[in-house]
């Protein structure tokens, strides 16, 4: 068997993740993926997991394909073979981590969103920027810009396909939380999660709007509600979305729905809902964008196809037309399989691995930064404020840099 010539191989890239669950999983076959499917300039060595429980952890560590296994972040961290920290952790811990590994000279994937308040995300950025002077990246893993369908919406909306924007809406439903007696797990818990559907569903919303029209929200109307107020305490762990709970109840902290209006610096309109109540959804993200000369429109649980209306077509062939983005010429698909064989959810995280790794290679920065999702940090705690005093007008407070 023909040996590969180490001598000719890309320079290694040691990666180490904290935290093993749904987002562990997903992160983990991308790094596991992402070179087996696109040439790279650096070559992704999944080095070490790190997770609080150590039986827990060594097994997701031999399931995903991780070569060792960490009990402390700290620890994690400190390892010379880990170049790149990828925190899949809940929000509360998202700042401690990213700005220590920062600080320790490491690179840094951090999931969305990017911390549990406009404080915590201010000093992430602050870290960041910092850290980009010593050469140190960071960027936020809000993976639905590289569904490929999604990426080429925004090529067709920054080459003027659809003219002048006039409206954006976008809705990101799911219903794992209808039932009254599903446990509170850390997800439904403020200090833990930051806020409910607001943070975990409009954040993906609040990304995808500003980056498909290229610019920010400026301010937001908006309402918010808890529909189950008390749910069971948690008995043992959860799982992805599932869980089971015991006898005595808490409360919940959280909102189970945000519903919000906005206006981006253009002067466009803009509309979102977030709900994980909304029973029949199981990750219903769709969205319209309408502008002078066209309109596009997708949904996620058809994530390989994109709609596109060119208004200046005759008004007797006009209309909306179903485009098929799975062509070697679409963004990623180069990688992939023959047109019209379909990606899929997981496909996402092996792009956001290749884009990171390119952008560590070159020294460009990363998209979306941490200056990005400060952003979207100061929508979320727009809407929250909104809500909070009956729906009034709440201006965004603005990030210097550019929303990319």
């Amino acid at each position: 068997m023909e040996q590969r010539d180490s001598r000719t191989a890309p320079p290694a890239l040691g990666v180490g993740m904290v935290g093993y669950a749904f987002m562990g999983a997903a992160h983990s076959q991308g790094w596991r993926t992402v070179g087996r499917v696109f040439d790279l300039p650096l070559r992704p060595v999944m080095a070490a997991i790190a997770g609080r429980d150590a039986h827990a952890v060594r097994a997701a560590a031999d399931k995903h394909g991780w070569a060792a296994a960490e009990t402390d972040w700290r620890a994690l961290i400190a390892r010379d073979d880990v170049q790149l920290v990828d925190i899949c952790t809940p929000g509360d811990s998202h700042a401690e981590i990213a700005i220590a590994a920062l600080a320790a000279g490491k690179h840094v994937l951090c999931e969305k969103p990017l911390a549990n308040s406009v404080a915590e995300a201010e000093a992430m950025a602050a870290a960041a920027e910092e850290a980009r002077g010593r050469g140190q990246l960071a960027m936020v893993g809000f993976n639905y810009r590289r569904v490929p369908a999604l990426t080429f919406a925004r090529r067709l909306i920054a080459d003027g396909r659809l003219g002048t924007l006039r409206h954006v809406r976008v809705s990101y439903l799911q219903d794992w939380l209808v039932d009254p007696d599903f446990p509170l797990t850390w997800r439904l818990q403020r200090e833990h999660a930051g806020s409910g559907a607001l943070g975990d569903l409009g954040a993906h919303i609040v990304d995808l709007a500003q980056y498909l029209v290229g610019e920010p929200l400026v301010g937001v109307s908006a309402q918010m509600e808890t529909f189950v107020k008390e749910r069971p305490r948690l008995d043992g762990a959860s799982s992805g979305l599932s869980a089971s709970g015991g006898a005595q109840r808490a409360p919940v902290t959280v909102d189970d729905a945000a519903v919000f209006t906005g206006r981006l610096a253009s002067g466009a309109l803009a509309t979102f809902e977030a709900s994980r109540m909304a029973s029949g959804r199981k990750n219903a993200l769709r969205l319209e964008i309408n502008g002078e000369s066209g309109s596009l429109a997708f949904d996620l649980e058809r994530l390989n196809e994109l709609s596109f209306h060119d208004h200046r077509e005759p008004a007797a062939t006009a209309g909306f037309r179903r485009i098929v983005v799975t062509e070697a010429e679409h963004p990623y698909l180069e990688g992939w399989w023959p047109p019209g064989h379909a990606l899929g959810y997981e496909h996402t995280f092996v792009h956001q691995a290749r884009d990171l790794v390119e952008a560590i290679a070159s020294g460009t920065d990363p998209v979306p930064s941490f200056a990005d999702g400060l952003q979207v940090q100061r929508v979320l705690a727009a809407v929250e404020e909104s809500a909070q005093k009956n729906s009034v007008y709440t201006p965004v407070q603005a990030v210097e840099a550019e929303v990319r």
